[in-house]
Parts: C-alpha cells; sequence; structure tokens
C-alpha cells in the first residue's frame, strides 16, 4: 500500500514537471480559412460535438486548443457552404489545418449559412428555428432572362409574388411585391441587415397590393447583389414595423479582384406580340471589388444599364369613338348617335387603330451601388454601402376618343389621343457605421439614410377647359419620402452557459417625411368653373374664377362641362400639397439559449413608440429540435405595421377604371370634411398573431423542409371602395354635401383609407433540393412549393354613420385583391445539369388560379392554373468568357381570356389586369454575354 502511494505521487511529480504532457497534452489547431476572395473573417470553427468555438480574425486566421484524439472540424460562414475536416491529433505542439471554402455554385442550398432570423452566429437552413430561403443571385442570373429582381424572385421564390402593372400611372414602374399572399407593406426589406426605405409611391390604382406602400427592389442592381435571404417567418419582434408576412434581407457583393460584366437582350418572340417581336430588354450589369490594406478590407462597386421597351396586347377599341358631333357636316343635328363604324369606312381605318396600349410600360435607367469595408484594427471595422438610381418612365392612360367631346380639343388631337404618363424616379440610400468588441461585446452602431422621389410629367394631352389655348405636355407634381433609421446594437455568445446563450440588445431611432408637391397650375385647373359671389343691380348674378367653383360655364358641342386638368392625369392641386414627419424610438431583447446542442431556444421582445399613433410591445417565442438528421421547429409571435405616413396624408383625384367604365376619383385624408362625414376615424396600426411549425431533413443528397403556419391581421388598413354622394332632391344631407365636395376636387367619387378589416392567412411551404454527380457532370434539383389562402374574417368595421353603405366602403372588388387576386398555390421545379463548359437549365412553374376583381357578381371569372417552362443553354467559351441563350415562358402560355363584360372593358384588357399569375408577355426569348476576369 505504500509503494503504491508512493509510485502515484512519483507519476504525480513528473507529470508537473514536464507540464502535464503525458496526461494533459494539449494542442493548438491552428490555420487560415479562405474562399475565392481570400481571407474570410468571423467565419466560425467549431469542434464537432463539443463547445469549443472560435471565429477567425481579420487575416482569416483561427486558433483552437484541443487535447489528443480524433476530431471533425467544422468551418461556416455567412453566405459559404458549410465545411468539414476530421484530424487525428497526437500529443503535437502545433496541428496546421487550412480550409478553403468552396461555393456550390446553385441557387438554393438548404446547408447554406444564413443570418437573419437570429443575430447569433450564422446557422444553416436546416438548422435555423423559422425557414429561411437563400438565393444565389449571382448563378441565378446565369440561366434566367429576367433582367428586374421583381420578376427574378416571382419566378424563383414560390412564397414571393409581384408582376408589371398595367395602366396603373406610377405603379407601372414599381411593382407592388408580396410574401405569403399578404401585402407589399407587411413584408421588411433590409439591405445587409439594415432597414431599407419604401417608395414614395402609394398603389391606389386597380391592382393587387391597392392602397399600399411598398419597397421598390428594382432599384437595387443584380450585379450588386451576393445573396438574398427570405425569412419566412413574421418577426416584427426582431426588426420592427411592417415584418408580418417575412423579412427580404439583400447581402450585398463584397468580392475583390474580380470584374464580372454581362450583357443581356432579349424580347417577346410571342404570337400575340406586334410584328412578332416587342417588349425589347436590355441590360448591361458590372462589378469590381479591390482590397483595402492586409485585414480584409473592400471596395466593391456595382452599376447596371436598363432600357426596356414597351409593349401592347390591346387588338381593337370596341366601344364609340365617333358619334354624329364629330361631323357636323355629315349630320347638322346630331344627338351623339354611335357612327363608328361609317366613319372608320370613310376613313379606311380599324378599331385597331384607336387603341391604347395596355401591357408593359416604357423604362430606361441606371444604378450605382457601393460596399465596402475598412478594418481598422483585428477588432474594429468602419462599414459603408449605399447607391443612387434613376428611372425615366413613359406609361400611358386610356386613350381619349374622338367622341369624349368633353376631354378632347378638336383643333389640337382631331383624331383622340393617347396620354403618356411620364415618371421620374430617383432613389438614393447610404448606410454607414463602426463595428467592434467591447468587453466579449460585439458593438455595431450606424446610420441608414433613404430618400425616393418620384415626379410625373403629363405628355400628348390637353386641359380641355383651356380650350384651344391648351398646352399638351404638363408638370403634375409628385411625392418624397425620407426616412433616416439610427441603430446600436450589442451581441454577446456565452458559451460557457449551457450549451452556448446568445444575448442580444439595442434600441433604435427612426424619422421619416412624406412630401406631396403640387403640379403647375395648368396640370390642374378647370378654367370654365366660377363661383357666384352675388348679384349686380338687374339682378343677374356676378361670377368669379374658382378652379373650385359648383358653376360651370364652357360646354363641348353635346352639352357636357369641359373638363379640367391635364386628362388621365391632373397634377396634384395646393390642398393636395403635405410636408408631414415623425418620428419613432425602439428598444429590442433577442435571446437564444441553447439547453443542449440539440436543443435551441429562442426570446425576443421589442418595444417601439411613434410619435403620431403611441406605442406597441411585441414579443417572439421559437425553439428546434435536433433529431438525427431531422430537425423540429416552431415559432409564436405577435406583430405590427404603422400606418405609413403615405396613408396617413395622402389625397389626390386620379383616374378611376371601375366595372368597365373610367371616372375621376378623389382620396380623402381621415381627418378630412369627408372621412367626418362618413364617420371614418384616424388610422391605427395594424396587429398580427402568427404561429408557424415545420420539419427539416438532411438525407445527404437529398435535404427537405416543410413549414406549415397561420397568420391573423387584426384592423387590417384597406383602401375604400368610392362613395359618389348625391345631389338628388330626395338625398340625404351627407350625401348631399359628399356631393358638393367631391365637385370641388373634380371628381366623382370619393375613396379613403381605414382599418376597416381583420383576416386569417394560413398556408404550407415545401422546399426540396437534390444534388448529385451524373454521369461526367452535376445535376441540381430544386422542388419547392407554397400553399395559402387568407380569408377576411368576422364583420366589416364600420361606424353607425356608414350603415347601408358597408358594401362600398369594403367593395367585393377589394375583398378579392386580398384573398385570390395573386396564385394561393405556387410550385416551382427547376433542373441544372453542368457538364465540361455546357449547362442546361430547365424551370417549369405553376402559378394557380386567381379571380379578377370585380364589384359585378356577373362579370366574375377564375382564371385557369398554368404551368410556365423556362430553358436556358449555356457555353463557356473560355474560364472568363460564356455565352446563355434560352427563353422564359418557352410554349408560349398565356393566361385565360377575360369574358367580354367589365373585366375586359372597351376591349382594353383581353387577358386580367386585376388578377395577375406571370404576366401577359409570352415567350420571352434572351441571349447573354458573361465576362469573368
Amino acid at each position: 500500500m505504500i509503494r503504491e502511494k508512493y509510485s502515484l505521487k512519483k507519476l504525480f511529480l513528473v507529470t508537473s514537471l514536464f507540464g502535464g504532457t503525458v496526461l494533459f497534452a494539449q494542442t493548438k489547431v491552428t490555420g487560415i480559412v479562405q474562399n475565392d476572395n481570400g481571407p474570410v473573417v468571423n467565419a466560425t470553427v467549431n469542434v464537432k460535438g463539443t463547445n469549443i468555438t472560435t471565429s477567425t480574425d481579420a487575416n482569416g486566421l483561427y486558433e483552437l486548443i484541443v487535447e489528443p484524439g480524433k476530431y471533425s472540424i467544422v468551418v461556416t460562414a455567412v453566405g459559404e457552404s458549410a465545411t468539414e475536416q476530421s484530424i487525428d491529433v497526437m500529443d503535437e505542439n502545433e496541428f496546421p489545418l487550412d480550409f478553403l471554402l468552396q461555393s456550390i455554385n446553385e441557387q438554393t442550398d438548404l446547408s447554406e449559412v444564413v443570418l437573419i432570423g437570429s443575430r447569433s452566429v450564422g446557422r444553416t437552413q436546416l438548422d435555423s428555428s423559422t425557414p429561411v430561403d437563400v438565393i444565389d443571385i449571382k448563378e441565378v442570373t446565369k440561366d434566367v432572362g429576367q433582367v428586374s429582381l421583381n420578376q427574378i424572385l416571382n419566378y424563383l421564390a414560390p412564397s414571393f409574388s409581384s408582376n408589371t402593372q398595367v395602366i396603373s400611372d406610377g405603379t407601372d414602374h414599381v411593382d407592388p411585391a408580396s410574401l405569403r399572399g399578404l401585402g407589399p407593406d407587411q413584408v421588411l426589406v433590409l439591405i445587409n441587415g439594415k432597414r431599407r426605405h419604401t417608395t414614395s409611391l402609394i398603389n391606389i390604382n386597380g391592382a393587387f397590393g391597392k392602397g399600399s406602400v411598398g419597397t421598390d427592389l428594382n432599384a437595387i442592381p443584380t450585379s450588386a447583389i451576393k445573396r438574398i435571404e427570405i425569412l419566412r417567418d413574421g418577426a416584427a419582434a426582431q426588426y420592427g414595423s411592417d415584418a408580418i408576412a417575412g423579412v427580404i434581407n439583400i447581402v450585398l457583393d463584397d468580392s475583390t479582384d474580380k470584374l464580372r460584366a454581362t450583357i443581356s437582350y432579349g424580347g417577346n418572340l410571342s404570337r400575340n406580340a406586334e410584328d412578332n417581336f416587342d417588349g425589347e430588354t436590355f441590360q448591361a450589369n458590372v462589378n469590381y471589388g479591390v482590397k483595402v490594406g492586409e485585414k480584409g478590407g473592400y471596395v466593391n462597386l456595382a452599376g447596371s444599364y436598363d432600357k426596356r421597351q414597351p409593349f401592347n396586347r390591346q387588338k381593337e377599341f370596341t366601344g364609340t369613338i365617333f358619334s354624329d358631333y364629330n361631323r357636323p357636316d355629315l349630320y347638322p343635328n346630331p344627338t351623339g348617335v354611335d357612327i363608328t363604324e361609317a366613319e372608320l369606312a370613310r376613313r379606311g381605318e380599324t378599331r385597331g387603330d384607336y387603341v391604347s396600349r395596355i401591357g408593359q410600360s416604357k423604362n430606361e435607367g441606371g444604378a450605382i451601388f457601393i460596399n465596402s469595408l475598412f478594418p481598422v484594427s483585428d477588432k474594429t471595422e468602419i462599414y459603408a454601402f449605399g447607391g443612387l438610381n434613376y428611372r425615366l418612365g413613359e406609361s400611358t392612360a386610356f386613350r381619349r376618343q374622338p367622341s369624349q367631346l368633353h376631354q378632347t380639343v378638336a383643333s389640337i388631337f382631331p383624331n383622340g389621343y393617347l396620354p403618356l404618363i411620364e415618371t421620374n424616379n430617383y432613389d438614393r440610400s447610404l448606410s454607414a457605421g463602426i463595428r467592434s468588441e467591447i468587453n466579449n461585446w460585439k458593438v455595431d452602431f450606424s446610420n441608414t439614410y433613404g430618400n425616393n422621389t418620384i415626379d410625373f410629367g403629363v405628355k400628348n394631352t390637353v386641359n380641355a377647359s383651356m380650350l384651344d389655348s391648351s398646352p399638351t405636355s404638363f408638370e403634375a407634381g409628385g411625392y418624397r419620402f425620407t426616412q433616416n433609421t439610427t441603430n446600436l446594437d450589442f451581441t454577446r455568445f456565452f458559451d460557457d452557459a449551457l450549451a452556448g446563450i446568445n444575448v442580444a440588445f439595442g434600441a433604435e431611432f427612426r424619422y421619416e417625411k412624406y412630401q406631396i408637391v403640387a403640379g403647375e397650375e395648368s396640370s390642374y385647373a378647370n378654367y370654365g368653373k366660377v363661383r357666384q359671389i352675388g348679384v349686380d343691380g338687374n339682378g343677374n348674378p356676378i361670377y368669379v374664377q374658382d378652379f373650385n367653383g359648383n358653376v360651370n360655364t364652357l360646354f363641348a358641342a353635346n352639352g357636357t362641362p369641359f373638363a379640367g386638368g391635364a386628362q388621365a392625369f391632373p397634377g396634384f392641386l395646393p390642398a393636395n400639397e403635405v410636408n408631414a414627419s415623425r418620428h419613432s424610438v425602439a428598444a429590442y431583447l433577442d435571446t437564444e439559449f441553447n439547453f443542449t446542442k440539440e436543443w435551441l431556444v429562442a426570446a425576443a421582445v421589442r418595444y417601439e413608440d411613434y410619435s403620431d399613433f403611441g406605442s406597441t410591445l411585441n414579443g417572439k417565442l421559437s425553439t428546434r429540435y435536433k433529431l438525427g438528421n431531422y430537425v423540429l421547429r416552431a415559432a409564436a409571435s405577435t406583430g405590427f405595421r404603422a400606418p405609413s405616413l403615405h396613408q396617413l396624408y395622402f389625397s389626390a383625384t386620379s383616374s378611376l377604371f371601375q366595372e368597365g367604365v373610367i371616372s375621376n376619383s378623389g382620396t380623402f385624408t381621415n381627418d378630412s370634411r369627408v372621412a367626418k362625414l362618413l364617420g371614418i376615424p384616424q388610422l391605427n396600426e395594424e396587429k398580427s398573431k402568427s404561429v408557424s411549425a415545420g420539419v427539416t431533413a438532411n438525407w445527404g443528397k437529398f435535404k427537405l423542409s416543410v413549414d406549415g403556419y397561420f397568420i391573423r391581421i387584426d384592423d387590417r388598413i384597406v383602401y375604400t371602395g368610392a362613395f359618389t354622394g348625391s345631389n338628388a332632391a330626395g338625398a340625404s344631407d351627407q350625401d348631399k354635401e359628399i356631393y358638393q365636395l367631391l365637385q370641388q376636387a373634380n371628381a366623382t367619387s370619393a375613396r379613403l383609407f381605414a382599418n376597416a378589416i381583420d383576416t386569417e392567412t394560413r398556408g404550407l411551404d415545401v422546399v426540396l433540393t437534390y444534388q448529385d454527380r451524373f454521369g461526367r457532370g452535376k445535376l441540381r434539383g430544386d422542388l419547392s412549393a407554397t400553399f395559402s389562402k387568407t380569408n377576411v374574417v368576422g364583420d366589416v368595421h364600420a361606424s353607425d354613420l356608414l350603415k347601408g353603405k358597408e358594401s362600398t366602403y369594403f367593395d367585393r372588388s377589394s375583398r378579392i385583391y386580398l384573398e385570390s387576386a395573386v396564385p394561393r398555390t405556387k410550385v416551382n421545379l427547376s433542373l441544372n445539369y453542368s457538364l465540361d463548359k455546357w449547362n442546361v437549365y430547365l424551370r417549369n412553374v405553376y402559378f394557380g388560379e386567381v379571380d379578377g376583381a370585380t364589384n359585378t357578381i356577373a362579370d366574375s371569372q377564375v382564371f385557369s392554373a398554368k404551368v410556365v417552362t423556362d430553358l436556358s443553354l449555356g457555353y463557356a467559351f473560355t474560364k472568363n468568357v460564356s455565352l446563355t441563350v434560352g427563353a422564359n415562358n418557352l410554349f408560349d402560355i398565356y393566361p385565360d381570356k377575360t369574358n367580354v363584360g367589365g373585366l375586359r372593358g372597351a376591349g382594353y384588357f383581353l387577358y386580367s389586369r386585376t388578377g395577375q399569375q406571370f404576366g401577359t408577355g409570352g415567350r420571352f426569348a434572351f441571349a447573354r454575354l458573361s465576362l469573368n476576369l
């Protein structure tokens, strides 16, 4: 026994003298993590199955301390595929182990690391507690013909919907976009994790998203984007207002020492195209980055130039083009009889010579973006990114026919005219900040500025009340929106608590300003209106000119008063001008608890206070549990969306096409006299509750995620139907006063914004990916689908003053826009095969059925589901030069045609304007030349 104790003491003494190298030997595992662009900063290096974790420094270097044994070392980095190497450590002092992160060069990958939805270290999509899609824009744009970001996502991400609008004024150039069938203003857009400003335009025309204000994704050139992360879950408790449907995070390119340039050209090679080819599109993109210093700094510049030609799908105008008033030489006593057929025969013309332009608008513009990082020390860096975008758009209104005597001036446009609406769209943004580490806390202080300016001009039109002296072009005024957001964020990962705890907290201050600028006088004035101020000595009325007067003095030959203002797009009145602002402050706490390496629970809470409507408190709880190759996840949250300044303060008169009839409709604010007469209160925030649950599976070559969700939104803001008022003898005092107010606004109906309804949305998202070698090449397959349904629930929130007007307050067409105007089912199957220098891309997208929005039950129509096929073939002449040719909508598929009636109007819309699936361009053939140096 004494001898045994002596042996133990001797052994302890020996091990102590030699630093424990016999029983407690430790080895440094060191190396560098790189990708194709050089060292990777802030990559996470983990000893698999343990809490031993570190991050790479500014030079991509890392160091781990391990005891002898066999290990798997896993490296993850945002935007890169996870990489794993196995090692067998003996008793070396240092074990070198370098990593080269390889991009899989695919559109989406469920093993890719993402940041959106979590403020902890990046996780793979399969391991996240909420569903996230990741889209590699650089790879996608090599294969597809779509060049705008909205259209790329519409065909690629099933939960995303967006279509180019038709005869919708400024909305023709700013496509409304949505997630999960909710509104364009219920999805939050970030760039590099910072809030992006919305557009200054509010969508008030007959299109999906009516009454909403979205973010103009097309203002961001695709050449500036590295990838896009789409969080398909409510996240207002994490990111603030608007994130009810989810969050889109656009990650800008940070590559260096590479020049990428593309030139794309295409057009509609379609049976319905004018001269068999129309809607030509040209785009040139360039991207180049340079390194700054030796610690991972960079400056990446991207630019683009786009030019898009219009196309028309209306074949003929079926209404009255000429009446007997147009030919007094033949009809000395006209009564308004339609003489169109006889007059066309006399002229040798057809109804096709008097069509509008129903299709894609004309657009031309360019953009430049910068993304930069400047390391100051090993733990501190300054960053900045932003861009400028300008687009000149030209859309059309409905053609004014010669028979519309009160809207035409025969001496200027004897054959009528097609009004052109010119949109000057300026967008600018800049975000700058500093990141550092203080006492193991990562600190990020930033400021993000954004501004959107839209000015309208109207050409090839008249102010009919000016008669022969009318100009044919007008400056109609415009919108301005500015947003400035300041953030201070703190994050720390405690690796010695449980299996790891991440704590993040921070604060935000946001300032917003919205403006409407009046147009020139001739763009809005009605020079034929006067107001009586008394009588003279003979009892005759005394009139003074008053653009808002209630007496008309100028009449067309058929007795109808001449219309004032620029026809098709009257300018904004001085009374419409607004310069409104507000601010909000917010604070949040976002935590993640890894109770074990399999079980994660995340909780977030956020408080926001707005200067104009009050405060709100929202929370989110999510969890994830790993079961071998499977992951179970679930989340529950509350959220909100503050009414936009646009919805609070917008007022104007615009053209309204409804049930086949064109009229001028006025939008009134909620503090207006019209709102008080109808009992419509001030706007409040929308409030949401959402739950989701899903499962992911990693079967090696196959990866799967399935997620179901439920979203309840209370007090949802809608754009009401058109209230008309009445001056009939038996009309109520309410209707009579509304009628008088409409006359002053040069309008025949009134619309407003209101918290009118509650909705519920249910859905299921499925994503399946497969990747393997096939023969001598690589095959990649993606199958993704979304199934969603939104319903209005409960009664409409209407005041007693609206009794009998509920069907106008929230009309049938508004319900259809919310519930079924975009596909509730969308399925995407894509196959990508690469072999040596060749690449083949085949995609089929199933667009589910939609309904046309109408208030007339007899005009109701369901447009059936369609499958659109895309095919492209790429060839690399050298490692630097490649060419891709192909076709979107290879088989020239069109939506169902509208029935004759209100949805079609006077031959305007052969294809539905209100229920849209994939556009009306038909087959789009394209070629793209790519250069990589």
